[in-house]
């Protein structure tokens, strides 16, 4: 790998599903608020999130959760009715006030309640704020018993708290996908991608991406058959989180902040950011390109089939939920809003992007935290590598490892992910057999009826308490 650049580009482009188009103009600045008290002021979806974070620091449980409404280009919080006071704090800093009869505290209970009775693979859970309900998803492979459980417990929460949806394909991760990077483990090859670029806590240059990448192989190469040029630092998979830091072997290695978003285009990165439900956000994966949606959930639970026990579940908490599709190979990958604020990594979900589906982000917020990591490595202008200057694998080099060579599976036994309001977004009627949605879960990229193996039951080490950084400045489009 030439010491002038990282090998790899954050994001890949092979297989591209669409061009991506940089808009300089989209989104460029928030509109001037109205002085009125009560009036809600319009804003970018980064703003949103941005006042979401500050209103429920300020305000805490007395929010039941919010979201942004993008035709109106508003932030709502929910209020339980009556709490005239939270009601005027909440409007006066300029968000849409709706008035909700679930509580976070009923919320959380409800929460609480599937993780002790419906804790099944196949199953996943997260709030919704548009409807104030928990959603719960139940995917292919709960059948019979396990789904009368399910079933039954989401009715005993009761119609007004909870709601039941069926996705037709099922609960997975999927190792393989940004740009393709690449391990040589005993079973065969493992194929991810990276995610962004970052500087570890001791100042290495090193990279996120999933954590079901980092305990399924230590050591990375950006083409398939090549020598590492990465290794693993600390991966945490399953249980509170899906995130790898790995290190670069050579200390030099430039690692530019930003995404590859094909056609010779990068979006730098200059923040992390917070997801915010209805904000539309965009995934770049090295097996099927780029692709746009929006969050749907936030604190999303999911409980997957444990890969060593017939009989265990694999459980992976607070990841984000979204309608964006992916597929094998696109794991690891980055997740970005058009402004350049990276907000997850991708964990793993249920469709492709052919049908559709969901898929399940792991924040990067968080990552950062935990890891101690803080974003890119400098971030001037004159260090990064523009598109042709990556030489990164391309479409050529990715075409090794099948789109199941690996998939990680969660684990662990935290709280679900109902116990953060202003989540989900599987909202629907009742208990419905059909339908391709899914709730709240793990690897994004999995196809419907793909059958994956791997590893990914060790959790990794590694915590760190530096936080992430803030949101970016560019901007493009995508297809879905």
């Amino acid at each position: 790998m030439p010491k002038r650049k990282a090998a790899i580009a954050v994001g890949g482009v092979a297989a591209l599903g669409a061009a991506a188009l940089l808009l300089p103009n989209a989104n460029a600045s928030q509109d001037k608020a109205s002085g009125a008290a009560g009036t809600a002021r319009t804003l970018k979806a980064a703003d949103a999130s941005d006042l979401a974070a500050q209103l429920q620091k300020a305000l805490g449980d007395a929010l039941a959760g919010s979201y942004y409404d993008s035709a109106k280009r508003q932030l709502v919080v929910n209020v339980v009715s009556g709490d005239k006071n939270v009601i005027v704090q909440a409007e006066k800093a300029g968000a849409a006030v709706r008035q909700v009869g679930n509580s976070t505290a009923q919320l959380r209970s409800a929460a609480r309640t599937l993780k002790a009775r419906a804790t099944v693979p196949g199953t996943a859970w997260a709030v919704d704020p548009r409807t104030n309900k928990v959603v719960v998803t139940a995917d292919s492979t709960v059948t019979g018993a396990k789904w009368d459980r399910v079933r039954s417990t989401v009715r005993g929460l009761g119609s007004d708290m909870a709601t039941l949806k069926r996705s037709a394909g099922a609960f997975k991760t999927f190792v393989s996908g940004g740009d393709a990077i690449f391990s040589q483990v005993p079973g065969g090859n493992v194929r991810c991608s990276l995610g962004f670029n970052v500087t570890a806590s001791d100042g290495s240059p090193a990279f996120l991406t999933a954590g079901h990448c980092g305990v399924a192989a230590k050591q990375w190469s950006d083409s398939q058959n090549g020598q590492p040029i990465a290794t693993v630092d600390q991966a945490t998979f399953p249980g509170q989180g899906d995130f790898s830091l790995v290190k670069y072997d050579d200390p030099s290695t430039q690692a530019p902040s930003e995404v590859n978003a094909g056609n010779g285009q990068t979006v730098q990165i200059n923040q992390a950011v917070d997801a915010t439900v209805g904000q539309t956000v965009f995934r770049m994966g090295s097996t099927t390109g780029l692709h746009d949606g929006q969050v749907t959930g936030l604190d999303a639970t999911v409980n997957f089939q444990s890969e060593t026990d017939p009989n265990g579940v694999d459980t992976v908490t607070g990841l984000i939920q979204t309608d964006v599709c992916a597929e094998a190979g696109d794991s690891g990958g980055s997740l970005f809003t058009q402004d350049g604020g990276a907000v997850g990594l991708t964990s793993g979900g249920s469709g492709d992007c052919t049908s559709g589906g969901e898929t399940f982000f792991q924040p990067v917020t968080a990552a950062l935290q935990a890891t101690g990591a803080t974003l890119g490595a400098g971030a001037g202008a004159g260090g990064q590598a523009g598109a042709g200057d990556q030489s990164g694998a391309g479409a050529g080099d990715q075409s090794g490892a099948g789109a199941g060579d690996q998939s990680g599976a969660g684990a662990g036994d935290q709280a679900g992910a109902g116990d953060q309001s202003g989540a989900g977004d599987g909202s629907g009627a009742g208990d419905q057999a059909g339908g391709d949605q899914i709730g709240g879960g793990a690897d994004p990229s999995a196809t419907a009826g793909g059958e994956q193996s791997g590893a990914g039951n060790r959790s990794g080490a590694g915590t760190g308490h530096r936080p992430g950084a803030g949101a970016g400045s560019s901007s493009l489009t995508g297809t879905r």
